[in-house]
């Protein structure tokens, strides 16, 4: 819904608001998300912008933001080095794409020992500075959202989100390289210059019967599905209309119209921003009237910010910080108890080493007893093939066999029970690492509390937890996607989720997909008919997206029938064996861009 109505209602409002003003703070809000506090006229406003990949976003927020002070990243040390202390000089959206620029001026002092926002000694009083300019650019893409600072030549500085050369070879974004705009479709057609007659021949190839709404976003530069179905909607009464509804010329000059009609605000600046809420849910929110939603009720506002924000407490989208910091936290926690875990096993490994050194220890008790006869009174050694046995020359023969059956003794006593600590701390690892990465990937309170309630189980039943048991709200069951032939995907967010999918949810013949070899999310299909090789693809595309190889560019994904995964015993929620499994090669994909409802 950010789209190119949506950002330029947003540069109206943020060109009224904040040009001239005064940038006096820069918050981290999350790995994804800043937050800038600007001093203009005479009031403070905090624009946040977000290239979260799930919920890219860009608003003047009305709360008072806050961020941890021990989050320290590259763009954040730019951005406090040429922001803060500026002025927005500008805010301009290019035309016709999800981009906002924001041009930023700092004086710099020449002799480069003091910024502007520094108080002058006398002498500096009339030291000559220059102007600086910068310019944040917000890319509110989906999933390719970024946030990127670069100066005045156009050199990038540094991203929210670097792009190696491997990640796209195509745009890569990193300091020191010049910036480069997302590329143009070279066949989209400019909307704001469409005639009844280019609208009439860019349609005529298309089937009858096919959707009209899906051709104008992909022939129509700039053009979401949003806009494409209030076009249509004006032009035919149906905002699912089939082409057939403008095949003749005076239907093409009735949809060209219609294009114009949505795009016109473009020109006016006449925005209508508002949310549509329909059975107690928000479906949309819009810089322009959305007249095919007449069945949902409508909130207006005044300018698009708050549209948004209300849009995002309706969705139930978090408030940024406190959800970061809750699930950073959380995540510091389990991480902490994660890295003593792997040192507990080294531990028990490197105990199990010293104890396979006894077995080492019988043997020269034995040989020395096989060899008896021929070790005389102070001899120091005995020399048997490759192995050379230490001897105490005070000790008899017998005396030192016994010494090393001693030595042999206590080290099988204490790694008696090595065996089973090694594979039970093993599985305890497992179990953090599965832990850690989905409270990392969790999204809303809820989420981040049901990872949080499933922590404290955990710390609970630690030999060494001080408190007793905590009540535990039982794990909700998680809204599937649903394909076009109404298969039901499910996807667990966290341990128990994972169980529950696997285990209540799931029939014996659905199918069950989890990266291969690395922790993460059960996915879970039932099938609405027989199996379908592209519906298992796109699980297994959420199954590595849900998992620690997301940001790979491809991952192995195990598939195999739900009858065929067993829980393991004694191990904590979500922790599973299975067999019978084959091996799918995938690149992690969010379910937005999978176009799952």
């Amino acid at each position: 819904m950010f789209d190119v109505l949506t950002i330029a209602a947003l540069a109206d409002e943020l060109a009224s608001r904040l040009v001239g003003g005064r940038i006096q703070r820069i918050l981290q809000i999350d790995d994804a998300t800043i937050g800038l506090e600007v001093y203009a006229e005479h009031q403070r406003s905090i624009l946040v912008a977000s290239a979260d990949s799930q919920n890219p976003r860009l608003y003047l927020s009305t709360q008072r933001l806050s961020a941890d002070p021990d989050r320290v990243t590259p763009l954040l040390l730019l951005l406090r080095k040429y922001a803060r202390g500026g002025r927005v000089a500008a805010v301009q959206q290019p035309p016709l794409e999800r981009i906002m620029r924001l041009s930023i001026a700092k004086p710099f002092y020449l002799d480069n020992r003091r910024q502007r926002d520094d108080v002058p000694t006398e002498d500096e009083e009339e030291a000559p500075s220059e102007l600086v300019y910068t310019h944040l650019i917000v890319e509110l893409m989906g999933r390719r959202s970024n946030i990127i600072l670069t100066d005045d030549e156009g050199r990038i500085l540094d991203a929210i989100k670097r792009v190696t050369p491997e990640m796209s070879r195509v745009r890569p974004i990193l300091p020191g390289r010049p910036y480069v705009p997302p590329p143009p479709r070279e066949d989209a057609v400019d909307p704001r210059h469409l005639t009844p007659s280019a609208l009439h021949d860019l349609l005529r190839p298309a089937p009858q019967d096919e959707e009209l709404a899906p051709l104008l976003v992909r022939h129509l530069a700039g053009f979401s599905p949003q806009m494409a179905r209030e076009a249509v909607y004006r032009a035919t009464g149906a905002a699912d209309a089939p082409v057939r509804a403008v095949a003749s010329r005076d239907g093409a000059a009735a949809l060209a119209e219609a294009v114009a009609s949505v795009l016109a605000p473009l020109e006016t600046g006449n925005w209508t921003p508002g949310v549509y809420v329909a059975e107690g849910r928000a479906v949309a929110f819009s810089a322009i009237p959305l007249d095919h939603l007449a069945g949902a009720e409508v909130e207006r506002f005044p300018t698009m910010s708050p549209a948004i924000e209300r849009w995002l407490a309706l969705a139930g989208a978090p408030q940024p910080v406190a959800q970061a910091q809750r699930r950073d936290k959380l995540v510091a926690q389990i991480r902490s108890a994660r890295e003593r875990a792997a040192a507990r096993l080294r531990s028990l490994e490197e105990e199990r080493a010293r104890g396979e050194e006894g077995e080492r220890w019988r043997t020269m008790g034995e040989l020395i007893y096989a060899y008896l006869a021929s070790i005389q009174p102070g001899q120091t050694e005995l020399v048997v093939d490759d192995l050379t046995i230490p001897l105490d020359p005070a000790r008899s023969p017998s005396e030192n066999a016994q010494a090393y059956f001693e030595r042999y003794r206590k080290a099988r006593s204490a790694t008696e029970n090595l065996p089973e600590l090694i594979e039970a701390t093993r599985t305890e690892l497992a179990y953090l690492e599965q832990l850690e990465t989905l409270a990392g990937f969790a999204e809303g309170m809820e989420q981040v509390e049901q990872v949080r309630q499933e922590w404290e189980s955990y710390r609970d039943q630690r030999p060494d937890a001080s408190t007793g048991k905590r009540r535990q709200s039982e794990p909700k069951r998680p809204k599937p996607l649903r394909t076009a032939r109404g298969d039901l995907i499910y996807i667990g967010h966290n341990g128990r989720q994972n169980d529950l999918i696997t285990f209540d949810i799931a029939g014996p013949d659905d199918t069950w997909l989890h990266a291969r070899g690395l922790p993460g999310a059960h996915v879970i299909v039932r099938w609405a008919g027989p199996e379908d090789e592209e519906v298992l693809l796109q699980a297994a595309a959420l199954a590595a997206y849900f998992s620690a190889g997301r940001n790979a560019t491809s991952v192995e994904v195990d598939a195999t029938a739900r009858r065929y995964v067993r829980k393991i015993k004694g191990a904590g929620p979500g922790m599973v064996t299975y067999r019978n499994e084959r091996t799918l090669n995938v690149r992690p994909t969010a379910p937005a861009d999978l176009g799952l409802a």
